[in-house]
């Protein structure tokens, strides 16, 4: 008689190998060198910063954050950035998950075809776009107002944050769906009392990810916005840029100082992240 073993897995972990420690170290370092030099960048001068880039500064002068800090427009930089952002971050999370979740679960003709139609956005980048955007909010007369920003970047959000909310959607358990409507409950009192308190790490992670990336565009607020009163921070950034020079020193600081809210922001949503975007990896 042959025995069987029964081999018991649970609470074993795979053994990373050499090879992937060093490329998980070298993404790192990849990652981490810009942040390295940027931050230091800010303590050294012009001169210092180019003998020596990487360097610790000879001494850490803090004039230039102060000189930052202390000024009018750096607050007000923040503000406009912030301002964009959130509204940013609001339509597309309420605009995107309401549409994955009506191509999601609710039966209709040619709900195959549009959401193909919607996933076609993830093909075109923003850049060739920048010239019918721009007529059409001269058009409508939104130039060097936030809508003019917040709009568009909202409208190319919905792609892939309908991707990440429609996966997401689908794993989500069908019987209290059915069950609700049993109870003759509607579908946006589905969506608003069922589905959405279910799926706040989706929420936060389609939200960061618009948070970041209206955090850092550049390209549509130079476009879209002429007064300097109504600036994100990226624009901000020129004040320290001449016609034959630029005051390194003073833009890493500012950069430094820009990129701060981002990066912890990102960091306490971390759990959230990688727990919405695992959320619908995996049939079970």
């Amino acid at each position: 008689m042959t025995q069987k073993r029964k081999l018991s897995v649970v609470g074993t972990r795979p053994e990373i190998s050499l090879l992937q420690w060093t490329t998980i170290g070298l993404i790192t370092l990849f990652i981490l060198i810009p942040f390295y030099s940027t931050a230091l960048g800010g303590f050294k001068t012009t001169g210092e910063l180019r003998v020596n880039p990487f360097g610790l500064p000879a001494s850490w002068d803090g004039a230039n954050f102060a000189l930052i800090l202390g000024g009018d427009t750096f607050f007000l930089f923040m503000w406009n950035s912030l301002v964009i952002a959130l509204f940013t971050v609001i339509l597309s999370v309420v605009v995107s998950a309401m549409a994955a979740f009506a191509l999601s679960h609710i039966r209709f003709f040619g709900r195959t075809y549009l959401t193909s139609l919607f996933m076609l956005g993830l093909l075109f980048p923003f850049a060739t776009a920048i010239l019918p955007l721009f007529i059409t909010i001269r058009d409508m007369g939104l130039l060097d107002n936030p809508t003019a920003v917040i709009l568009p970047q909202v409208a190319f959000n919905l792609a892939f944050s309908m991707l990440l909310f429609r996966s997401f959607f689908q794993e989500l358990p069908i019987e209290l769906i059915e069950a609700a409507r049993m109870d003759r409950c509607g579908y946006l009192r589905i969506f608003w009392h069922i589905v959405l308190p279910l799926s706040l790490p989706i929420l936060t992670t389609v939200g960061v990810f618009a948070f970041v990336t209206s955090w850092n565009n550049f390209l549509l607020p130079l476009i879209m916005l002429n007064n300097d009163t109504s600036f994100p921070w990226p624009l901000g950034i020129m004040q320290f840029q001449g016609q034959y020079n630029t005051d390194w020193p003073k833009v890493l600081a500012f950069l430094t100082l820009t990129i701060l809210p981002a990066l912890v922001f990102f960091l306490l949503a971390q759990r959230y992240i990688i727990s919405g975007l695992t959320g619908g990896a995996v049939k079970g």
